[in-house]
C-alpha cells in the first residue's frame, strides 16, 4: 500500500511516496519538489561474493530527456554514457551514505536515481540524496540513516533554503549541505569570497532547515514497518590479530616513520611481508588468507597511525599539526601554452595549462533539469598512474577525477571575470606526482597559470585540506581529536576527514567535506575552518612570490580579441545570405567571428592584421551613413538629374546635380563617370532613409582642411556678382582640376588665395579724375581651351535661381 508524507523546505513541499513504484527493490521512494520528480530504489546482496574483502557499494543518478519533454541529442536519439552532472550528483549521494552502513559487512549495494519529471527550476539532485536515504530507510537494509539534504543560497545577504535557478544566479553562495539529526556528515559547493563566520552560519542555517526532512522520513519509515536483515560481519580473530602484533613487535612504528613516501611503504612492505610469511607458518594457510592478512595489516597500521597521533603527538612525516609542507611554484615552463604554472607541496605536484579559446569554444550542456546550459570556464584534472609509482589500466579520467576538477574549477570559477573577458577558459591540471590534496594543489596551479597566462584574475586562489584523528568513549561521543592541516594520503586513509577549503585573502571561493565518521559537531568544523583559513593565506604568500598578480599581456600563441557593438538589424547584413557576407570576412581575414543576438561581436585573430581586415569590413557592413561626414564613395548610376554614390557597402545616396560642382553643371556626365570614385558630404537623410550627399560640400571642406594643413588664410568669400563669373578662385574646374587647394587627383598648390579682390590689389584709383579710357589695341582672338566648354562657357555667372533649375535635390533614391 503506497505510504506518503510531505514536508516543507524552503519556500516549497517535499513529497516523499513509497509503494507505487518499484516493489521489487528492497527499498524505493519517489521525491518531489514543484514538478520535478526523482526516483531512487536501493538494493543490497543477499551474501557477500567468494573472496570480497571491501564494502562494493554502486551509487548511480541518471537524467531523461523524456523527463523535460525533450529528445536526447546524437544519432541515436537516446541517453549515452553519465554527463559530468550525473557523475557529480551520483558522488553527493555516495559519500554521505557510505559511512553509515556496518563496518566489515561486505554485500553488495546498489543505489540508484532517475530523473523522471523536470520543471527547470528545482534542481533534482537535492531530491535525489533525499531520496537515497528514504530508499534506504524504508528497506530491509542495515543502514544507519536517516540524512537529510538541503541547498543553500545566499540572496541579498539572506540565506534561503532550496532557491530555485533563477535566485541561485543572483546568490553568492552555492552550499549542498547534508547531515543527520545532531551532526554534519557532508557539504561541497562555492561561494563568492565568502567570510569564514558567514560560512558557519551557512552551516547551521543548513542543518535546522533538514530537521522536517529527517522527521519525515522516521514517520516514512515507521508506517512501513519493515525491519532490517540479520547480517554477519567480517572481522578479523583477535588470535591472528594479537599474534601479528607480537611478531613485528617495536619495528612497526619506526617503518611508519621512515621518512618518504615510496621508502616509507617500502618499509612497511617488507615488515609485513616477514610477518606475515611466519604467521601462515605458525596458524596455517587455511586460517591465515590473503584477505586475513591484509585486513589484519590494514587493521594494525590504522590503529599504530592514531595512536602517535593521539598519544604521541606525531605526525608520519615528523610535521606539527598546523605546520604545511615545503611548497615551491613556477611559472611559464611551456613555451607554447597559453599559460602554465608547476606548483609542489611537500611530495604533491600538479602542472597547470591554460588554453584561451573563442566563445564557441564553451562547453554546451544539455540541462535536462534546468540551470546552465554552456560553460565558458573549464578545468580538467587527470591522474595518470605514474603520479603514484604505480602501473594500471590506462583509460579516460574516472568519477574521482571529475569530481577533483569541478571542485578545482568551481574554486577558481568565481575569480575569472568572465563577462568582461570573452573567452572560453580551460585549465588542465596534469598530477605529476602525488601524496595528499592534489585537488587544492590544482587550485593553486590553476590560478598561478591563469595570471600566467595573462588572464585578468580578480585576486588569485588557493586550497588546503585538513584531516581529523578522533576517539570515541563509550556513549558513542567523541572525546578526544586531532586536526591536522595539509594531510598526506596515509592521514587520510587512515583519518577521518578531508575537508578541503580554497578561497582568496578575502574569503571561501570553494569546500568539499568527506567523512568517514557518522557526523562531526559543528564546533570542531568551526575549528577546522578557521586552521584552513589561517594556511590559505600563507599559501598565497609563498604564491605571490612567483607571481602576484596577471601580466599585462597575453601570450603570444593566444587569440586576440576586440569587441564590437552593432545594431541588432544589421546582424542578417552581416551573415549574409547563406553566411555568404561572414564566411567571406572570415576567409579574407582569417579570424574567428562570433555575433550574438544583441548585437556584440567579437572578433578573435592571432594577426593584428588579419583583425583590422574583420573589423573594417564589419563595421563597413553595419555602418549608418551619418550626417556631416565625409566619405570616398563609388559612382554606381549615372543619371540626368545627378549621380548615385556608394559610400558604404550596399548603402549609396544621390549627389545631385546641382550638389557636383560649385558651378553650374550641364549633364552629369561633365563631372563624374560610371566607376569614378570621389568625396562626397552627406547633407541629410530623410524618414524613408533616403541620403543626401554633395561633392560640392566635400570639396570645399576638403580644401580648407588642406590649406589650414599648409598654413595658408582661410579664403575669403568672393563678391555675389563676381562669385559665378570672373573670380577664378570659387568657380571650380572639370574633375580633375576640382580646386586649387585640395584635389582629388594630384596637389598643384595653391594659386592665389590670397591675391585679394580687384578693389584691393593696388593703388590705381577711382577712374574719376584719370580721364577716359584708352581704346584697346586689338587682339587676335585666343585659342579656346579644351576643357572651356565644359566650365560652362561663363554661364555659371547667371544668377542662383538660374543654376537651381535642375530637379530637386531632395528626390532622394529615385528607382533607377
Amino acid at each position: 500500500m503506497p505510504q506518503k508524507v510531505s514536508v516543507p523546505v524552503g519556500a516549497g513541499h517535499i513529497h516523499i511516496e513509497t509503494g507505487l513504484l518499484a516493489k521489487q527493490a528492497d527499498g524505493a521512494v519517489t521525491v518531489q519538489l514543484g514538478e520535478t520528480m526523482v526516483i531512487v530504489a536501493a538494493v543490497g546482496a543477499t551474501k557477500a561474493r567468494e573472496g570480497q574483502d571491501f564494502f562494493p557499494l554502486t551509487v548511480d543518478y541518471r537524467e531523461k530527456a523524456a523527463a523535460a519533454g525533450k529528445f536526447p541529442g546524437g544519432y541515436f536519439k537516446r541517453e549515452g554514457r553519465p554527463t559530468e552532472k550525473e557523475i557529480l550528483t551520483s558522488r553527493m549521494i555516495d559519500r554521505p551514505i557510505r559511512p553509515l552502513f556496518p563496518k566489515g559487512w561486505f554485500n553488495e549495494v546498489q543505489v540508484q536515481s532517475i530523473l523522471l519529471s523536470a520543471d527547470g527550476e528545482n534542481d533534482p539532485d537535492i531530491l535525489a540524496i533525499n531520496g537515497a536515504s528514504a530508499a534506504l530507510m524504508v528497506s530491509d537494509i542495515p543502514w544507519a540513516g536517516p540524512l537529510g539534504a538541503v541547498r543553500v543560497g545566499r540572496v541579498k545577504g539572506q540565506f534561503v533554503a532550496n532557491p530555485v535557478h533563477a535566485q541561485r544566479l543572483e546568490s553568492e553562495l552555492d552550499l549542498v549541505y547534508v547531515g543527520s539529526e545532531s551532526e554534519l556528515v557532508m557539504f561541497e559547493g562555492s561561494a563568492n569570497e565568502l567570510p569564514e563566520a558567514d560560512f558557519i552560519a551557512a552551516l547551521e542555517f543548513a542543518h535546522l532547515a533538514i530537521q522536517p526532512l529527517i522527521t519525515a522520513q522516521k514517520e516514512l519509515a515507521a508506517k512501513v514497518g519493515r525491519p532490517k536483515r540479520e547480517i554477519t560481519l567480517t572481522v578479523v580473530p583477535d588470535e591472528i590479530l594479537n599474534e601479528a602484533k607480537a611478531l613485528a613487535g617495536d619495528r612497526i612504528v619506526p617503518a611508519l616513520l621512515t621518512p618518504g613516501k615510496l621508502a616509507r611503504e617500502a618499509a612497511w612492505k617488507a615488515l609485513t611481508d616477514e610477518v606475515g610469511a611466519k604467521l601462515v607458518e605458525k596458524l596455517g594457510a587455511e586460517k591465515v588468507t590473503p584477505f586475513v592478512l591484509k585486513d589484519a595489516f590494514a587493521y594494525i597500521q590504522k590503529e599504530a597511525v592514531r595512536s602517535l597521533m593521539l598519544d604521541a603527538g606525531k605526525r608520519l612525516d615528523g610535521r606539527g599539526f598546523d605546520e604545511i609542507r615545503p611548497i615551491s611554484s613556477k611559472v611559464g615552463l611551456l613555451p607554447r601554452a597559453h599559460g602554465s604554472a608547476l606548483f609542489s607541496r611537500g611530495e604533491t605536484q600538479a602542472l597547470a595549462l591554460v588554453t584561451l579559446g573563442t566563445k564557441e569554444d564553451a562547453q554546451e550542456i544539455d540541462a535536462y533539469a534546468g540551470g546552465e546550459s554552456e560553460k565558458q570556464f573549464i578545468l580538467h584534472y587527470n591522474f595518470p598512474n605514474f603520479s603514484v609509482g604505480e602501473t594500471g589500466r590506462i583509460m579516460g579520467p574516472g568519477r574521482r577525477e571529475i569530481g577533483h576538477g569541478a571542485l578545482a574549477e568551481r574554486s577558481i570559477e568565481p575569480m575569472v571575470p568572465l563577462k568582461e573577458f570573452p573567452y572560453a577558459v580551460r585549465v588542465t591540471s596534469e598530477i605529476m606526482e602525488s601524496n595528499g590534496s592534489t585537488s587544492m594543489a590544482s587550485v593553486c596551479a590553476g590560478s598561478l597559470a591563469l595570471m600566467d597566462a595573462g588572464v585578468p584574475l580578480i585576486r588569485p586562489v588557493a586550497g588546503i585540506s585538513a584531516g581529523l584523528c578522533t576517539e570515541y568513549n563509550a556513549q558513542g561521543k567523541i572525546a578526544r581529536y586531532q586536526l591536522l592541516t595539509d594531510i598526506i594520503g596515509s592521514e587520510d586513509f587512515f583519518g577521518d576527514m578531508d575537508c578541503k577549503i580554497a578561497g582568496t585573502e578575502k574569503g571561501i571561493t570553494g569546500f568539499q567535506l568527506d567523512l568517514k565518521l557518522k557526523g562531526l559537531p559543528h564546533a570542531i568544523m568551526a575549528e577546522a575552518v578557521e586552521k584552513l583559513r589561517v594556511a590559505r593565506l600563507k599559501i598565497l604568500e609563498i604564491m605571490a612570490t612567483t607571481l602576484a598578480e596577471p601580466r599585462k599581456e597575453l601570450s603570444k600563441y593566444a587569440p586576440r580579441i576586440l569587441t564590437l557593438k552593432i545594431n541588432p538589424e544589421k546582424i542578417g547584413a552581416l551573415i549574409g545570405p547563406g553566411g555568404k557576407n561572414i564566411k567571406r570576412i572570415v576567409d579574407e581575414s582569417g579570424c574567428e567571428i562570433n555575433i550574438e543576438d544583441d548585437g556584440t561581436v567579437q572578433i578573435y585573430s592571432r594577426s593584428a592584421e588579419g583583425m583590422e581586415v574583420a573589423r573594417r569590413e564589419i563595421e563597413a557592413i553595419s555602418a549608418e551613413i551619418e550626417i556631416g561626414k565625409l566619405y570616398r564613395g563609388k559612382v554606381v548610376t549615372i543619371k540626368e538629374f545627378g549621380a548615385f554614390v556608394e559610400v558604404l557597402p550596399g548603402k549609396d545616396g544621390l549627389v545631385h546635380i546641382s550638389e557636383l560642382a560649385n558651378f553650374r553643371v550641364k549633364q552629369t556626365e561633365d563631372i563624374v563617370k560610371l566607376g569614378d570614385e570621389i568625396w562626397v558630404k552627406c547633407l541629410g537623410v530623410d524618414e524613408k532613409g533616403r541620403v543626401r550627399l554633395s561633392r560640392k560640400a566635400a570639396m570645399e571642406e576638403l580644401d580648407k582642411k588642406e590649406r589650414e594643413r599648409l598654413g595658408l588664410p582661410p579664403k575669403e568669400p568672393a563678391p555675389e556678382e563676381e562669385s559665378a563669373g570672373e573670380n577664378r578662385e570659387s568657380s571650380a574646374p572639370r574633375e580633375g582640376r576640382e580646386s586649387r587647394g585640395f584635389r582629388e587627383r594630384g596637389d598643384r598648390g595653391d594659386r592665389g588665395g590670397d591675391r585679394g579682390r580687384r578693389d584691393q590689389r593696388g593703388g590705381r584709383g577711382p577712374r574719376d579724375g584719370r580721364g577716359p579710357r584708352e581704346p584697346r589695341e586689338s587682339r587676335e582672338p585666343r585659342e579656346p581651351r579644351a576643357d572651356r566648354e565644359s566650365r560652362g562657357s561663363r554661364e555659371a555667372a547667371e544668377p542662383a535661381e538660374s543654376r537651381d533649375s535642375a530637379p530637386p535635390a531632395d528626390s532622394g533614391n529615385a528607382p533607377e
